[in-house]
């Protein structure tokens, strides 16, 4: 093998190693690597298209997959095969993407595919928190151009102490989960979920993560080095006419910025814009328009996105008229659809979210079945955002990765305040109606009401927020509650959840180069003010859950019994649980958890669901030695009688042990159909069955004077010797 490997090592604070390997796999990719922690392996790759692509933005697809055959597994299904992206794939493909875009240059227009493959699993490493720092690397290692190395890393913390890239059984102990991206300098994303900590909590973690980062940066340079730095590719970045663009902003800057300032609601304003931009086209000749009419619009929509932020950051006015630290006018309801067993609408300014809530058993239960990743979430929120909350119209093709994105924010925000003990898998569906900005936290506002609504007992009401900012490098405006635009032409879209005790979930991407800790903790404490006055208005609708559930809603009751009684109770082919089902209108799900059995019964009717309890219990019933029992005689034998302890559970009542006299005919003391007490006595140990005694619950009759019985033994005694002695 002739080609040369080089190969780098970054040293964890607590002696773990990450290494990076590049000259072995996947040579005729434009960059590639392989990623090491412990057993794990990732090989990442990047391939960019010598051709420019006909659109206006870069073309750029991350693509993150866990091959089964890492873990040693077979895929599920029929085929046997990987298909489409799993749920934390995406998410990790979404996490990794949010950093890299922003770092091409605008111009750049050239079909860029990011690749990389889980190829060994460890099960002490989680993969996704090395993405970012293969996808950065193999980008290093190639001619793309790109402005700086970053990286990501997982930040955890368990008894106060930070850790890096944990593992998933330190995450479940950890009170913070939260993934980092940034540069050198800055940094550029962070998501995560938190058990309710306050903001200087949150900048501290953000911040421990960024100096491993720097680490993790440090070695992507010095391999590059060890390596040679390709020289960077030339593109085709199209010409800049400043002419054009000096006569557009002389005739639409003012007019923008004065629409800018009235205030109007999303319509109006973008009918207004769209006024100017058709008379500027109609002051360009033919033969200009068809010359540079994309260049025209794009230059258009530059002075546009001046305007309204030199507005912002000149004279504090937003787009909507508020001022930078107002929330838009809000309206909650609860109840709203009566069929389903939770239901809310909230309503922020132009976005408005309706919520619903499904109570289940654990057969609802989501299953998760990844190589990384196995089990099942009893709480889980799925977000819908259809084209017509944006008043569009466009076919629906599946679940987009920005629903489930924004889906999973909803639900890591909620899942810290769902009760642990929560009998019920539960199912929160998040419809957008309408659309204009944080649609997802107004899914975070409207899943919480709609879980109260439910009776679901949640710990505390969450609420939601998304933060904005607008930078020149010298002056910065923070922006609470934004709009859409105000998140298109801002530079940071940061959204915090939490209760009035602490965040929650936390989601920012920042588009500027340099953000500041000045910047991030305003950003946090505005963030704070906005989220408390929310949930004001949240509680002044529901202020805590519903007493219990609502009467059309499923009743959940579990049952614990031991092992043993499992095959009883679902009885030959199912045959009894089906029949209790059949005969109650109740689901019951049967599962064994430590050698006992764990049955769980839904029904809307409670006399039906104790009707089943009933049955369970007749059928699991199991006498205790001592104890007294009142039985029903349901046979009469000349030996005894038969007793019953519950349906089917009988046992032969001997006729020594009915009454302490001799028992001549049983029928003088008991009947079929009589309630009788007895106690319980235990295996016989003579016959081996089971032995119970009605006569040791009676009087005992007293026993005979001793001297008594001697008198009279010496007369019987005495007649005899007289009658002797006569003969």
């Amino acid at each position: 093998m002739n080609t040369k490997i080089y190969k780098k090592e970054i040293n964890l604070p607590d002696g773990r190693v990450i290494s990076i390997e590049t000259g072995k796999l996947a040579k005729q990719a434009d960059g590639s690597a392989v990623i090491q922690m412990g057993n794990a392996m990732l090989l990442a790759t990047v391939v960019s298209s010598r051709n420019a692509s006909p659109v206006d933005f870069l073309p750029l697809t991350v693509d993150y997959r866990e091959k089964f055959a890492a873990a040693g597994k077979f895929p599920g299904g029929f085929f046997k095969r990987e298909a489409r992206p799993s749920n934390d794939e995406i998410l990790t493909m979404r996490l990794v993407d949010r950093v890299l875009r922003p770092l091409f240059p605008k111009d750049y227009h050239y079909e860029t595919q990011v690749m990389i493959q889980l190829m060994s699993h460890d099960d002490d490493v989680m993969p996704d928190s090395l993405a970012g720092l293969a996808a950065s690397t193999v980008i290093q290692l190639s001619d793309i151009p790109f402005e700086y190395p970053i990286s990501e890393v997982r930040v955890a913390r368990i008894e106060g102490n930070f850790i890096i890239n944990p593992s998933r059984t330190q995450l479940a102990e950890s009170d913070i989960d939260i993934m980092v991206g940034a540069s050198y300098d800055s940094v550029s994303m962070v998501e995560g979920e938190f058990d309710e900590i306050s903001e200087q909590e949150m900048t501290d973690a953000i911040k421990f993560g960024h100096n491993a980062i720097k680490d993790q940066i440090d070695a992507q340079i010095e391999l590059v080095d060890d390596i040679g730095k390709k020289e960077i590719r030339e593109y085709d970045n199209g010409e800049e006419n400043h002419e054009l663009l000096d006569k557009i902003h002389s005739m639409c800057y003012d007019n923008c910025y004065e629409i800018a300032k009235k205030g109007l609601d999303k319509k109006q304003r973008s009918k207004e814009f769209a006024e100017i931009k058709e008379k500027l086209l109609e002051s360009f000749s033919e033969e200009d328009l068809e010359e540079n009419k994309k260049l025209i619009l794009s230059y258009f929509s530059k002075v546009e996105k001046e305007a309204v932020r030199e507005l912002v950051l000149s004279e504090g006015i937003r787009l909507d008229g508020r001022k930078t630290t107002n929330i838009r006018p809000i309206w909650c309801e609860v109840g709203y659809l009566p069929s389903t067993h939770g239901s809310s609408v909230f309503t922020r300014g132009e976005t408005q979210a309706l919520a619903t809530v499904t109570l289940g058993t654990s057969r609802d239960a989501n299953i998760i079945d990844s190589p990384t990743n196995q089990g099942e979430e009893n709480f889980y929120l799925h977000y819908n955002f259809p084209p017509f909350c944006t008043g569009e119209a466009r076919p629906l093709r599946g679940t987009s990765r920005r629903e489930i994105g924004h889906g999973n924010l909803a639900q890591r925000a909620l899942s810290k305040v769902f009760p642990h003990d929560c009998p019920y898998t539960v199912r929160v569906v998040s419809e957008v109606l309408e659309s204009n900005g944080s649609s997802s936290m107004a899914t975070v506002c409207s899943g919480t009401m709609a879980l109260m609504d439910a009776g679901v007992k949640i710990k505390k009401p969450v609420s939601g927020i998304a933060m904005g900012l607008i930078s020149d490098g010298k002056r910065y405006s923070v922006l609470s509650d934004i709009l859409g635009d105000e998140d298109h032409l801002g530079d940071m879209d940061f959204k915090v959840t939490g209760t009035k005790d602490g965040i929650t979930a936390c989601q920012m991407d920042i588009k500027i180069k340099g953000l500041s800790y000045e910047i991030l903790e305003k950003a946090l404490e505005q963030a704070k003010n906005g989220r408390l006055e929310i949930l004001k208005e949240m509680t002044n609708t529901i202020e805590k859950p519903a007493d219990s559930v609502k009467p059309h809603a499923p009743k959940m009751v579990k049952v614990i019994i031991d092992g043993e009684y499992i095959g009883a109770v679902i009885g030959p082919g199912g045959k009894i649980i089906q029949e209790m089902q059949k005969e109650t209108g109740t689901t019951i799900v049967i599962e064994e958890e430590d050698e006992k059995g764990v049955i769980e019964i839904l029904g809307t009717n409670q006399e039906m669901i104790d009707l089943v309890i009933e049955k369970i219990d007749n059928i699991t019933f199991k006498p205790e030695v001592g104890k007294e029992y009142d039985v029903k005689v349901v046979k009469i034998l000349e030996f005894g009688a038969v007793v019953e302890f519950r349906p089917g559970k009988e046992v032969l009542l001997h006729i020594s042990e009915i009454a302490w006299e001799r028992v001549e005919k049983v029928e003088k003391y008991l009947n079929i159909g009589d309630i009788t007490k007895v106690k319980y006595m235990g295996i016989d140990s003579r016959t081996r069955k089971q032995k119970v005694s009605r006569k040791i619950l009676l009087e005992r009759p007293k026993k005979k004077d001793w001297n008594e019985t001697f008198l009279v033994l010496n007369r019987i005694s005495n007649k005899r010797l007289k009658w002797d002695s006569s003969k």
